[in-house]
């Protein structure tokens, strides 16, 4: 009823407003019309009077002329009086015409002809008398009346043919804004009676609108909130129906699938989305067939992976309806990939943590016994040249072997690292040239550097020898010779750059790129270069620890390493440390192995509870003049020390003691009794109780095992020298002799 009664309103207003429309609309088009026509005889009016004017105007013309000529007898006033003349008869014509439908106007036209003429002879016979009798003839002519007479009469006919015009002009402007006024007030009339029409059906068709308005509003919010739903959702969701045609879908399906927008439609098949996405790179769904049969139990949601070309790990849902159709969910599994990925690579770090550090104490202690053994007899031998040789070849094999473990707890993260802003600028200029004397003259050494670097926070002993260990890979690569270049830069790595790579902070980096022109390296083989022991290089020439190390470092130090590597393009290995904030660590100082090792005269108290360290650490400061005391354990050191107390000046001791009292313990009850007295930490693989997130700690003193003789003579004479420059009028326990080591 109610919808028969709005269709019944709606059919009574629009024929009400047609009925008003066209009547109104043919009243003001005959209006109109009148009012143009009006407007026509208006300007008729206005071009009678101004011929009539023009016809005034050349009349006194003509008389002007002809008085100038009779007065000075000169021939160029003859020319207004000639152009005049010619205009009259034309004039003459054109008023004829235009006053053709006024017969009072026809008549004073024709009287005022015969008037004009007689004025025209007039003027005629006097210019002739001047030419052929003089002015005084002309002047008799000239005070005549006839002349006057005539003019005046055409001047009296001419001004009632204006009054005559004007006052038509005048009745027909105010009949154009009567016409006018008319219309305006029939338009206002008719607006104003649409309007109310319009009000009256606005108000009935409103109370049949406001029933059906509420469900109209409840269905928009409905919709509202399933599109809000839908759009707000971090998933792709696509709503097919049970002919396979797309009905409903959000932003992120489009964005997940990289599908153009002309595609999302209302109505658009599966099967383009199938063919679309079946494209090289792109996530392929499935086919029309596999939707049909791809699950045996009818209501079962099938699930499956696909991966984008760009890396995006794409997890794909269909769940089918009731009706037949079905629901296509996307979900990006990238970040739960990435994080799957790092829980491998940290599992991994765990596990090779655990191997290295569980090998790495008892192994360094074997490689300590040997080494320092080997350096003490080296120390006592002279003049046996072979056995020097033999020896100093014993020693490069424990050495390396020693960092062949440094490089393990490198890649582990175990490493002992002691950071400090450095100066980039200032460091690598230093190692330009024993690059160059490393790598050999079959490689050319480039060194590019950017103005205004930042510095960078690390350990710069270890940022050396990681950009060595980059310089001999390089060089390995290069076995014909090429260019090898070394360039440093800032950069920024924002939150996009971070989302792409696992265990990155965006912020500020100092970068290190080594770059060469080698033979290069495939993507698998890339993929896999910072495995440890993991080489490409033939049996016995490398140990695939390099990179490894490398890596390990700079994910320690708490920066990002980057690899860029094609076949026959050479590789680019880029490494960012964080930039550093504070005063930049002096660079380019390399110690050097003094001439004659510090000797001293100290107490030392050393604590290993290797025998074979523990002798031959006491070995080398007995020799070195040093007074030596010496614990197998923690709790042994605590009786050896209470019982000297007063006379130890430095705590010689392993991290990793058996017993209750571990190193640091040891050395913080030790300082509990006496302050002043220094620690020296020794360590083949430090734990946690001196190292925290891969640093040591503020003030701890470190001599990493296995040592060399010198390491330990100049660790122990520093940290003497230091601790006695602190406490005033302290015993002068370090000294350099002059006699020459022979182990130096």
């Amino acid at each position: 009823m109610t919808q028969y009664l709005v269709r019944r309103a709606n059919v009574l207003v629009l024929g009400v407003l047609i009925a008003i429309v066209a009547l109104v609309g043919a009243v003001t088009w005959e209006r109109l019309n009148a009012s143009r026509e009006a407007r026509a005889w208006s300007q008729h009016s206005y071009r009678v009077l101004n011929t009539t004017k023009d016809l005034a105007i050349a009349l006194r013309d003509a008389e002007r002329g002809q008085r100038g000529y009779v007065l000075t007898g000169r021939d160029e006033y003859l020319g207004p009086y000639d152009a005049a003349r010619d205009r009259l008869g034309l004039l003459q014509g054109e008023l004829q015409k235009l006053t053709a439908d006024n017969p009072v106007q026809q008549d004073r036209i024709r009287a005022l002809a015969p008037a004009i003429q007689h004025k025209l002879e007039e003027l005629a016979q006097t210019l002739q008398a001047r030419r052929d009798g003089g002015l005084e003839m002309a002047l008799r002519i000239v005070n005549g009346d006839a002349g006057r007479n005539h003019m005046q009469d055409a001047e009296n006919m001419l001004l009632a043919m204006l009054n005559d015009e004007q006052r038509l002009l005048d009745e027909r402007l105010a009949q154009n804004d009567a016409r006018a006024a008319w219309v305006r007030w029939m338009v206002i009339a008719g607006s104003v009676l649409a309007v109310l029409i319009l009000l009256w059906a606005a108000r009935l068709l409103n109370q049949a609108w406001s029933r059906s308005y509420r469900t109209e509003a409840e269905q928009r919010a409905l919709a509202l909130r399933l599109r809000t739903t839908l759009d707000s959702l971090s998933q792709g969701v696509a709503v097919f129906g049970p002919d396979r045609k797309l009905a409903n879908w959000n932003e992120c399906f489009q964005v997940l699938l990289d599908l153009p927008k002309a595609m999302l439609r209302p109505g658009t098949t599966y099967g383009a989305f199938v063919e679309h996405t079946g494209e090289p790179g792109r996530p392929a769904l499935e086919n029309e067939d596999q939707v049909r049969h791809g699950s045996r139990n009818p209501g079962e949601a099938v699930t499956y992976e696909r991966e984008r070309e760009d890396g995006h790990h794409l997890e794909i849902r269909r769940t089918p309806m009731p009706d037949g159709g079905f629901v296509l969910t996307i979900s990006d599994m990238t970040k739960r990939a990435q994080a799957e990925a790092v829980l491998r690579e940290a599992q991994k770090m765990q596990a090779v943590g655990q191997l290295t550090g569980g090998i790495a104490h008892d192994f360094n202690n074997l490689l300590q016994v040997i080494l320092g053994n080997l350096e003490f007899v080296r120390a006592k031998l002279d003049g046996d040249a072979k056995l020097q040789t033999r020896i100093e070849r014993a020693a490069w094999a424990a050495q390396r072997g020693a960092t062949l473990t440094g490089q393990l707890l490198a890649f582990a993260r175990k490493q002992p690292l002691a950071p400090a802003p450095v100066d980039l600028a200032a460091t690598m200029p230093d190692l330009i040239p024993l690059l160059r004397r490393t790598l050999g003259e079959h490689i050319e050494v480039r060194y590019v550097e950017t103005a205004g670097l930042w510095p960078a926070m690390a350990d710069p002993a270890q940022l050396e020898s990681a950009v060595l260990n980059l310089a001999l890979n390089a060089r390995d690569a290069m076995p014909g010779g090429g260019r090898l270049t070394i360039e440093l830069g800032n950069k920024v790595l924002d939150e996009a750059y971070a989302r792409d790579n696992a265990e990155i902070e965006p912020g500020d980096y100092a970068m290190v790129a080594v770059s060469d022109s080698g033979h290069g390296m495939t993507p698998e083989v890339v993929a896999r270069v910072f495995e440890p022991f993991f080489t490409t290089k033939p049996d016995g020439k490398g140990t695939g620890l390099g990179l490894a190390m490398v890596f390990g470092f700079v994910k320690q130090s708490g920066g990002h390493v980057k690899i860029y590597s094609e076949p026959g393009e050479g590789t680019t290995v880029k490494i960012y440390l964080p930039r550093a904030v504070g005063a930049v660590t002096a660079a380019g100082q390399r110690t050097a192995v003094p001439i004659e090792l510090p000797r001293g005269s100290a107490t030392v108290l050393v604590v290993e509870d290797e025998a074979g360290v523990r002798e031959i650490a006491s070995a080398i400061l007995s020799d070195l003049g040093y007074r030596v005391l010496q614990a197998a354990d923690g709790e042994e050191a605590l009786r050896v020390f209470g019982a000297n107390v007063a006379t130890v000046d430095l705590l010689l001791t392993d991290v990793v003691l058996p017993g209750k009292v571990r190193g640091r313990e040891l050395a913080e009850r030790v300082q509990a009794l006496r302050p002043e007295v220094p620690v020296v930490f020794m360590s083949g693989y430090t734990e946690n109780s001196i190292v925290h997130h891969g640093r040591l700690d503020e003030g701890v003193h470190l001599v990493g095992k296995p040592f060399k003789r010198e390491q330990l003579a100049c660790k122990v004479a520093e940290v003497l020298a230091a601790s006695a420059a602190a406490t005033p009028g302290a015993a002068n326990v370090v000294a350099l002799r002059p006699k020459r080591d022979a182990g130096a």
